[in-house]
């Protein structure tokens, strides 16, 4: 099994796992910011792109329970869940302090909406910019030039990227020379929930590791497929620990 290769990520199955405080992140050579959980590992197996871009983050947030105990199982590394929507409060507190430019994009324009007043009313001094990009499973080129167009003309400090997994993290690689923000963080269903438009999920289930539950039962259909990878990442899981068993 690999072995803890710097001080901050450990390489868990050619992803760079962060195991940092989340203070660290805020270190200027991070600008690209993903999140990484049981269904996006899975699907990333058969996408060589999402993989590249998982591989590739400069900063891979544990965002999961089955990462944190795969770790842990795999590794007898105890690290920490950090959350996309709990990474995106973090980073709008301290833009707050620092007078931050902050670009939302992904989402509707009611989210967004709700979005910027929300943020005028906790975090008065951010400077708040968004684009709702238009509902499609893949951009033109027109629609990639306005949207980095309009990003590059803010110039934001912080984008944070809602356009769910796993394409907004495919966009953000495949653009991300062109994109002129000093750090780039995918979020997915950060938006809707920072808005109000969605309930996040309890704190007693995310006590117990039980968000996934929460979410299955308030949207079964959406959350099966995630179910169904999260149950691959066990079998996998458990494999990978046989093999390094029988291998001593």
């Amino acid at each position: 099994m690999n072995k803890l290769t710097e001080l901050d990520q450990i390489i868990f199955e050619d992803y760079p796992v962060y195991t940092g405080g989340i203070n660290d992140t805020l270190n200027s050579k991070n600008k690209i910011i993903n999140t990484i959980n049981p269904h996006s590992y899975i699907v990333s197996k058969s996408d060589k792109e999402f993989y590249s871009a998982l591989k590739e983050s400069d900063v891979l947030l544990p965002d999961g329970a089955g990462i944190i105990m795969a770790v842990s199982f795999l590794y007898n590394v105890k690290i920490r869940k950090i959350t996309g929507p709990d990474f995106m409060n973090f980073l709008l507190n301290h833009g707050n302090k620092k007078n931050h430019k902050v670009f939302f994009l992904g989402s509707s324009v009611e989210v967004l909406n709700l979005i910027q007043k929300k943020c005028l009313s906790l975090y008065p001094n951010l400077s708040i910019d968004f684009y709702s990009p238009p509902y499609s499973s893949k951009f033109t080129l027109l629609d990639n030039k306005v949207m980095i167009d309009k990003i590059n003309l803010f110039g934001p400090d912080v984008l944070f990227v809602g356009m769910t997994a796993p394409k907004q993290e495919k966009w953000v690689y495949m653009h991300k020379n062109s994109i002129k923000a000093k750090k780039i963080v995918s979020v997915g269903a950060a938006f809707d929930w920072f808005s109000g438009l969605k309930s996040p999920p309890l704190e007693i289930s995310k006590k117990f590791h039980l968000s996934w539950l929460e979410r299955f039962i308030r949207e079964p259909v959406r959350m099966a497929p995630r179910i169904k990878s999260m149950l691959h990442f066990l079998y996998i899981i458990f494999s990978l620990k046989l093999k390094s068993i029988f291998k001593r």
